[in-house]
This record gives C-alpha cells, structure tokens and sequence, in this order.
C-alpha cells in the first residue's frame, strides 16, 4: 500500500497549539520494562519529558494517557502508579496520580489540576472498550481535555480510543518526541538523500516481506544479513548446513531479487560466514566461504570479508535505514558483525558523511551493546509502528494528526 508520506508541516504540532488554562490529554508511552517495582529501561519515559514540560511551563494543565502491558481487564499488578513516580522524579515536578481513566474520580481529578500541573491516568487498557476504539468510551476520555497532544509514536499503527479515536473529538497535536520521529523517518525514506542504503537483518524473511518488497523501491542498496540472508542463499542453491533458514520461502526471495533488479536496487548477501555446531556463547567456530557450511554446521554471523564489503559500501551512500542484526547478536563472538557495520555507521554519522536512522527492538538493542545507539542521527524505540512506516503504511495515529 503506498500513500503520500508525511512531510512534518502537513501535521500540526505544539507550536501550533494554545495550552495556557487548557486541559491537555497527552498520550504518551509508558510502556517500559519493571522488576521488582523498578524501572529497568527508562528510554520511553525520557522521550515524552520535554513536551510534558513545555505544556506545563506554558501554563497547560496536562493529563497523561498510557498503556501497561496487556491486561485482560483491571489488573493491579499492571497499574501505572508506580510509574507516575517515575516520571514525577525524571520531570522535576510532582505527578498527580487518579486511579480511573474515566469516570467521577477522574473527573474530580482533572477539576483539582492548576496551571502547570501533571496528572497520571490509569492503564486505559483496563478498559476493554479502549483497544475496541469504542465511540462512548473515546467520548468519556475527550469529555476530560480541551486539546489532544499524541507523544506515543510507537502505538501509532494501532487505532485505539486513546491513539486515534480521541483525536477526531479534540484539537490534535502532534507532541515534540513525535514530531522528532515523523521528522527522522522523512529525511529517511520520503526524500533522502542519495545514495540510500537499508540493512535488514533478524532471523525471518517471513515477518518482513512486506517490508523487503516496498524497500526495494525506494532505497539503492539493500543489504541483507540475520537468518534472513541464509534464505535467500539457500534460495539460490547455496547449502547452508542446519542453519536457520526458510527453506520453504526460496521462491519468495528469487521475487524480491527479481523485483531489486527492476528497480535498480543491488541486493548485498554475506560472502563469507562465521559458522559454528551448537547455537552458545563461544562455541568453537570458523570462518568459511558461505558455499562451504558443513551439513551439521549453522551459519551464526556474517564473515570478516562481508563486513568489510559492507562497511566499503557504507561509504558511498549518504542515508543509511536499518532494521535488524547480522548475526546472534547476544552470544559472543557472533557479534562481531552487527558491532563492526554499526560503529562504522556511527563514524559516518559522527563526521557528517552519513544520516542513520535505526529502528525495532533487536535493532536498538545490538546498537546499545555495540555502545554506539548515540552516534545515531535518530534512533526509533517504537517496533511495530517503524515496521509499518518502513513498509510504507499509513499509521492511524499519525494520520490522526495532520492538518
């Protein structure tokens, strides 16, 4: 599916917005991993600081909207109050904190709110109407703002009450955590500038053809690496031992490589490979040619030669789009690729040569333990919702936004 994508000003964001004496329903993402009570990753929590703090520095009365988790009904294992503490100690403000979404606590919880105070909801998933995007509950949540402002970028591709529905009934803005993505995704993939090269990587081809079919469109170089490219040289009657691979997907990736060459894409496959008998942390290993896997071996990283081929063309592009890793990321050595391609993506951002924009759960955790996730010029928390965009899918939660 292909659609116009958004440019930043098609949508209205906070400099468009009057928040002063006005209560604003913000939805944001506080969807963070807990243990034993405590917050083990706050990236999702830092993202939405600053809009939450400008509302309030501008005299908004700011009432935040999130989900936790997936509860089926109220579960207070999964209530957000011991995030509000969370966010009041990241904020610098107090955050108030109402056990209802909706409802006459709620209500009286909003009334009490001055100027430039802070309000936490409860999990609008304890609601079953919100994942419904049910008209009388979205109707119940906008009873309680004068203006909508979205910061949630990574449930974006879900049309729910307090996604989507909500932004139909109130002014809707797009928040600054947002619109930094909206803006990051553009300069990526609507016009970037030439060369582009996407890499994507992890283990199935299966969970992202869509994804390969609209990359070969739009970028010039598609590098392929993770249990991905052994499909796709199996495909092309390369052995690959007992590696991961789908076998069953062979003529799906001889289409994608057809469809590449049609649009002028070069596809880019490992040449070489780091193979090993047994899927742990330092097994014995060797480098081999990727047409010399034995039958009992597995393919567990991309070889010396095909990184630096990669890292030689990472030099001639001017946009790098990646999703994914090369290898088994999280058992050393088999690391050694998705660390080497990325710090030398980071280098060429470093020194200007390079706009990088990374995005999915494996993808920012491999950029995390290759110490580089900062050098990025834009890193996505959201999983789905950068899929989806990647794909080239028009998000409900975005298009909710525009002007």
């Amino acid at each position: 599916m292909t659609h116009a994508k958004p440019n930043v000003s098609t949508f209205r964001t906070l400099d468009d917005a009057d928040v002063a004496n006005k209560r604003v329903l913000v939805r944001v993402d506080l969807n963070v991993p807990v243990e034993d009570g405590r917050v083990t990753d706050d990236t999702r929590i830092r993202a939405v600081l600053s809009t939450i703090g400008e509302i309030a520095d501008k005299g908004g009365k700011v009432i935040l909207l999130a989900h936790f988790g997936r509860p089926k009904g109220v579960d207070p294992k999964l209530s957000l109050e011991p995030i509000a503490g969370e966010v009041a100690s990241r904020l610098g403000r107090p955050v108030a904190f109402c056990p209802e979404t909706i409802g006459e606590k709620a209500e009286a919880a909003v009334a009490a709110l001055k100027p430039g105070e802070v309000l936490l909801l409860e999990n609008t998933r304890f609601d079953p109407r919100e994942e419904k995007n049910d008209p009388a509950f979205v109707a119940a949540l906008a009873e309680l703002g004068d203006l909508y402002v979205n910061d949630a970028f990574a449930t974006a591709h879900r049309a729910h009450a307090s996604t989507e529905g909500i932004a139909h009934h109130l002014p809707a803005y797009a928040g600054r955590c947002m619109q930094e993505e909206i803006e990051a995704l553009a300069k990526a993939l609507e016009a970037p500038e030439r060369p582009v090269m996407a890499v994507v990587g992890g283990a199935k081809v299966s969970s992202k053809l869509e994804l390969l079919g609209n990359l070969v469109k739009k970028v010039d170089l598609l590098v392929i690496g993770g249990g991905m490219a052994n499909t796709f040289l199996a495909a092309d009657g390369t052995d690959v031992g007992k590696s991961l691979c789908e076998h069953d997907l062979g003529a799906t990736a001889r289409s994608i490589v057809e469809k590449a060459k049609a649009a002028g894409c070069e596809i880019v496959l490992p040449v070489d490979a780091v193979v090993a008998k047994e899927f742990k942390a330092h097994a014995d290993n060797r480098v081999v040619p990727v047409d010399g896997v034995d039958s009992d071996e597995m393919i567990l990283d991309a070889g010396p030669t095909s990184v630096a081929n990669v890292v030689e063309k990472l030099k001639g592009v001017k946009t790098v789009v990646w999703n994914g890793p090369f290898g088994a990321f999280e058992l050393s050595p088999f690391d050694m690729a998705t660390v080497e391609v990325a710090k030398a993506a980071a280098e060429l951002t470093d020194a200007g040569r390079v706009l990088s924009v990374a995005g999915g759960g494996d993808t920012v955790a491999a950029l995390n333990h290759a110490g580089v996730a900062e050098r990025f010029t834009y890193v996505s928390t959201a999983g789905g919702a950068f899929l989806e965009w990647l794909e080239g899918k028009a998000l409900p939660g975005v298009e909710a936004l525009r002007r």
